[in-house]
């Protein structure tokens, strides 16, 4: 499947280039119907790698690249259930959003998240899954998860631990704040700043800069200098589950479902 249009994301091949556009407003928040399509660009990820060296996932959006999960329709949905039944239904949206990531994360492409403006949560552990994070200037990364009574819970702790210092980490995780496109470069996160609107061009630019390079060693050398820590990642599953029953996160929850500001995610 060269093309698909979704009402979360879309994809579209050119020139060897696989470029999945999301824009489901206000920011791309990660609910079920992400998770539904995102799933369907992981299946589509063997043949479409056949004829393509390099993917670039963006935004199409002015509020940013994504703002993480969907923590209103995760209230919601919880409220509705027993609580061993939300937890079931917690580990199994994780471990399939796990699943999707483990696989762009292992692909045999080179990979390009091209961000901007608000990448924070789910939407920077996306990012994360990238080979490159090509950012604007406008950029801010941040793990708000702490406020909810929770820690990232798509990959984003042993993918950071896996790529950058421990006390890079351990300021994003513990403290809660953003760090803007020219602290992520400082950092080693992210690989170019480039100016306010420019990530897709440069993104663009960079793959087709890729197609010049034998395939084959492009794919070695990814596997060689990324490995995918899947032993902490499934931990990673676990403690989220274990803190979600706390009252912490149901109060957190409707402190952030209640607020009445326009971006209640941002710190």
């Amino acid at each position: 499947m060269d093309q698909f249009q979704g009402r979360y994301l879309s994809w579209e091949t050119k020139g060897g280039v696989i470029e999945v556009a999301l824009h489901r407003d206000p920011c791309n928040e990660i609910g079920l119907l992400a998770l539904e399509e995102l799933e369907k660009l992981a299946s589509a990820f063997e043949g479409l790698a056949r004829e393509s060296h390099a993917l670039i996932v963006y935004s199409t959006l002015k509020s940013g690249f994504c703002a993480g999960a969907d923590l209103r329709e995760l209230y919601f949905r919880s409220k509705e259930m027993e609580k061993a039944q939300a937890v079931s239904g917690v580990r199994d949206f994780l471990e399939r959003i796990h699943k999707v990531l483990n696989t762009i994360d292992a692909a045999p492409l080179t990979t390009i998240a091209a961000v901007h403006g608000v990448t924070f949560g789910g939407g920077f552990e996306l990012a994360l899954v990238c080979d490159l994070i090509i950012a604007d200037k406008m950029a801010r990364f941040c793990f708000p998860e702490l406020r909810l009574g929770l820690v990232p819970g798509f990959g984003g702790i042993p993918r950071l631990k896996r790529d950058l210092g421990n006390g890079v980490v351990r300021d994003l995780l513990l403290t809660g704040r953003s760090f803007n496109a020219t602290k992520a470069q400082a950092v080693g996160l992210v690989s170019q700043v480039v100016a306010e609107g420019e990530a897709l061009r440069v993104a663009r630019a960079t793959a087709a800069q890729l197609r010049k390079f034998d395939r084959r060693t492009a794919i070695a050398a990814k596997k060689f200098i990324k490995p995918i820590p899947y032993h902490e990642l499934k931990q990673e599953i676990d403690l989220f589950c274990r803190l979600f029953v706390e009252p912490a996160v149901e109060a957190g929850l409707r402190k952030f479902v209640e607020s009445t500001d326009a971006l209640p995610y941002l710190p």
